[in-house]
């Protein structure tokens, strides 16, 4: 009795098809056969019915009853369309269902159709609309069988010879309330039916929207890594560029070292960013494949250890040091510090003018981590260029859009950490990143400094 209500086809997402799979796992072998197979369905209620009817079938065709055995047989078509037409279909079928009894009374199961009838309009429309239809539609024939006693069919009910007025009394409300309560037992099941496939959708729709956001959540990731990985990478090479062209005719070995410097970082940009881009490769396709970049993030102690060498071989006078315990061995801990200390690093040598000294400070206190990037120089975000100017204007170009600090904040933020920015108090430019390794940053541990904004 239990079916399905077709819909129209649409593409499906990566968690509709999983959803779906589920789902039907949870039906079992032969219900997924008909849930996918609607007409067949269509046709194993038509059989039910039949059989059930067959009784009063064969007690109409002995009595010569015809006209009451077509109706029967077009409440058996009409069972077809319940799930085109479900209000037509209850309505024809209360109609077809009285006339059966005033032409045959006392049939079995004559009310077997609105059973079918009254699901299909219970499983599509609201339970307020369902409870209506199925009053409706059940009090034309509860109402024949309650005035049988008394009305035109008194001569067909069955006598006995003690009682037969009671008898008759009883037989009919009996019947009454039978074809009633069966009538709500099947606009039950479809009421049920229906809240049941409405949670799957919703679940469905929750399941889509949570593949959604991991979507534009993984697409953020990517962006903010490529950002870490092309403004670090191309602000180097600049400056490596510049310097070897500044000491290629006094010093060529040293213009040498810087150009090997300067291969050595394209060639480190490189393999980050098929590192960071292979997340979005067919894993199928990939396995296997000659040269295949590891996906896993490989920053630790030793790549911090060679990200400040770069930058000091950009001309960067970096010092470095870190107090108290190690860092954790969290692979993703320790990319949060590396890009930290790289973006910061990387403003650094972009914007800084008049550098002597820049440090790089990393505390551990128990489940604390702060980072700090301080240097002395001046206009480490330059001022607005001229009206008029050019890109270049300026001894570092323009204004930088506030990325790369958004980028450390969302980094901290995933180890309950702050990242502020801002001009020192002795000049320069300051950095200062907490991270919480339980993922609470302590009270106050940001309450000192002034910063202002990238």
């Amino acid at each position: 009795m239990i079916d399905t209500v077709s819909a129209k086809d649409a593409p499906a997402t990566p968690a509709d098809a999983s959803f779906a799979e589920l789902a039907a796992r949870r039906r079992g072998r032969l219900r997924r056969y008909l849930y996918r197979r609607p007409r067949v369905m269509d046709a194993v209620v038509v059989a039910c019915y039949v059989l059930l009817v067959v009784p009063t079938i064969i007690d109409a065709a002995h009595a010569g009853r015809w006209g009451a055995i077509a109706l029967l047989a077009a409440v058996a078509l009409s069972l077809f369309l319940r799930r085109y037409r479900p209000m037509a279909v209850v309505t024809f079928i209360a109609a077809a269902e009285v006339g059966v009894t005033l032409l045959h009374p006392w049939g079995s199961n004559v009310s077997a159709g609105l059973w079918f009838s009254l699901y299909a309009v219970a499983a599509v429309h609201t339970r307020r609309f369902a409870l209506a239809t199925m009053a409706l539609a059940s009090a034309p024939l509860a109402l024949l069988y309650f005035l049988a006693a008394v009305g035109p069919l008194e001569r067909e009910l069955p006598r006995t010879p003690s009682s037969p007025e009671e008898f008759r009394l009883v037989t009919s409300i009996a019947a009454g309330t039978s074809i009633a309560f069966s009538n709500v037992i099947a606009t039950g099941i479809g009421i049920s039916v229906r809240q049941r496939r409405e949670h799957e959708q919703e679940i469905a729709a929750w399941a889509a929207q949570a593949a959604r956001l991991g979507s534009v959540t993984e697409r953020n990731r990517i962006a903010r890594e490529m950002h870490d990985v092309v403004a670090h990478s191309l602000t180097v090479m600049v400056a490596l560029s510049d310097g070897a062209a500044v000491v290629v005719r006094k010093d060529p070995e040293r213009a040498g070292e810087v150009l090997a410097e300067l291969s050595r970082t394209g060639r480190t940009a490189l393999a980050d960013m098929r590192r960071v881009l292979g997340v979005l490769r067919d894993d199928a396709r990939d396995n296997g494949a000659a040269g295949q970049a590891t996906r896993e993030p490989l920053a630790d102690s030793a790549s911090l250890g060679k990200l400040l060498d770069g930058f000091r071989a950009a001309g960067l006078p970096v010092h470095y040091s870190h107090t108290g315990p190690a860092l954790p061995e969290d692979v993703a801990f320790q990319l949060t510090v590396y890009r930290i200390v790289q973006e910061s690093l990387t403003n650094v040598l972009r914007y800084g003018r008049a550098l002597s000294r820049v440090e790089v400070l990393v505390v551990r206190e128990d489940s604390t981590v702060t980072i700090d990037v301080l240097d002395d120089g001046r206009g480490t975000v330059d001022p607005p260029a001229p009206a008029g100017a050019g890109p270049g204007a300026g001894a570092a170009g323009r204004l930088g859009t506030g990325q790369g600090l958004n980028g450390m904040k969302e980094r901290a933020g995933i180890y309950g950490g702050t990242v502020e920015a801002g001009p020192a108090a002795g000049g320069g430019w300051r950095v200062r990143a907490v991270l919480a390794l339980n993922g609470n940053v302590p009270d106050g541990s940001m309450q000192n400094g002034n910063w202002g904004n990238e």
